[in-house]
């Protein structure tokens, strides 16, 4: 079968590991590669390869290395809509599984100091290395590599505990005293396997309080992702905790804030343009993009903003640069004194809706979505777990149309279900596409063909 000629997912991949990067260097556009798929990328399981040889250089012949986990399979469609990958536990074991020392039996609860800062920094170790989901591994620091395990993880627990048990390490509290380090609760007793999970909380993505962004780990491996609250699946049944042991930061500042109008007010001295650009990654690429975003350049972001410069960066800069009426190296989508300086300060035009004239008519959008040459196409921005949009009203309802609607099970409405990158993804399969040209999020072929 020959490849096909389009292109339905970024080029720019912004997986880390070996293999994609040596594609991305010598194959741009990675449809084209000779070689089979597997060998081109296997994201997680080639992290998990790296970090467990550096693991066995440093320990030597100290705690054994982990198997990998047996790979991630979808569930079928007899998966209720809008669920996300179930991910049952093991129970409450010391460090290192059965080998380690016996967990205490009368289960007395010791809880060390902990910042919130080190929560969330912990909790990224696992993220940044895509541990691997297993209810029987451990990984090397001697955490099971589970949901509950990746808690105890990052509250750096004495023992790897279950959702039945880490409440006793925390005291309950509302919605509204929520903060980066503290954890949203599900323990289904009746069936601890079916449904009992914990996520950690990392901040609100925005004022209203309906999405925030989540550490977990689950199928296939540890994430940090925009999370309806309170989680996709039995969301009345969360309950929030705080870590009975925390400890003040030091910096006396709440990690991961994500609230705009705060980045605003702080400092404006702009950080030097050493720190934006291809290579950068870095606290202040973060606050750019978040400033972005808050001028109307979500739809540049597909995830994050992050730390890592990237393609969505430069694009998004270029395109307010282009709305503040500049040209030529004035617009070349880095920020410089001028762009940092109207966006810390709130001041400027905004970014237009994408497919609107800028200044002297300039279109504002380049790469999203004209770029394609799709029309309506709005960018993969407006589709991702957190978003609420007409587009994504407006894409579930041809879904329908078409005869893809067998996830959803009321709607479809204008925020981003499970149900919705499900559905897609059956349109996609339809198509003969397989692996990332099927992922689920509608690129520019999808939404050609899904409206032709």
């Amino acid at each position: 079968m020959e490849t096909p000629v389009f292109e339905e997912f970024d080029p720019a991949s912004d997986c880390d590991c070996p293999g994609c990067a040596y594609w991305r260097r010598v194959l741009p556009r990675a449809q084209s590669s000779p070689g089979p798929r597997s060998a081109r990328c296997r994201p997680a399981q080639r992290v998990v390869i790296v970090a467990a040889s550096a693991a066995s250089a440093t320990l030597g012949t100290g705690h054994a290395v982990p198997a990998l986990a047996a790979p991630y399979v979808s569930p079928g469609p007899g998966v209720a809509a809008g669920d996300e990958p179930q991910t049952p536990q093991g129970g409450r074991a010391p460090l290192y599984g059965p080998g380690g020392m016996p967990a205490d039996a009368q289960h007395a609860v010791r809880v060390p100091a902990i910042t919130r800062a080190e929560i969330i920094n912990r909790a990224k170790t696992w993220v940044a290395a895509k541990v691997p989901y297993s209810m029987d591994d451990y990984w090397s620091d001697g955490y099971r590599q589970d949901c509950s395990g990746f808690v105890s993880m990052a509250w750096r627990l004495p023992d790897n505990e279950w959702t039945g048990s880490l409440g006793t390490y925390g005291i309950r509290i509302s919605k509204e005293e929520l903060q980066p380090g503290d954890i949203l609760l599900f323990h289904n007793p009746a069936d601890p396997e079916k449904g009992s999970h914990v996520v950690l909380f990392g901040g609100w993505t925005d004022h209203t309080h309906t999405s925030y962004v989540a550490y977990e780990e689950t199928p296939p491996s540890a994430r940090r992702q925009a999370t309806p609250y309170a989680y996709w699946s039995h969301s009345d049944q969360y309950v929030p905790y705080r870590y009975k042991g925390l400890a003040p930061d030091t910096a006396g500042a709440t990690p991961n804030s994500t609230d705009t109008s705060a980045a605003r007010g702080a400092a404006t001295a702009f950080p030097g343009a050493a720190s934006f650009g291809p290579g950068a990654d870095n606290a202040h690429v973060t606050r750019l993009g978040q400033l972005l975003v808050a001028r109307g350049a979500a739809r540049f972001y597909s995830r994050g903003p992050g730390p890592r410069w990237s393609d969505s960066d430069q694009r998004a800069t270029r395109v307010f640069q282009l709305a503040q009426g500049w040209t030529g190296a004035d617009a070349d989508g880095l920020p410089g004194p001028r762009t940092w300086n109207l966006l810390v300060t709130g001041k400027g035009k905004d970014i237009p809706a994408a497919g609107t004239g800028g200044a002297a008519g300039t279109t504002v959008s380049p790469g999203v979505p004209a770029s394609h040459g799709v029309a309506g196409y709005p960018g993969r921005g407006l589709f991702r777990p957190g978003a609420v949009n007409k587009y994504v009203t407006l894409l579930g309802e041809q879904l329908v149309k078409k005869g893809f609607g067998t996830y959803y099970t009321s709607g479809p409405g204008p925020r981003w279900s499970e149900a919705d990158r499900r559905n897609v993804e059956a349109f996609q399969r339809s198509q003969g596409w397989r692996g990332g040209a099927a992922n689920g999020y509608p690129g520019p072929e999808t939404w050609r063909r899904l409206f032709s």
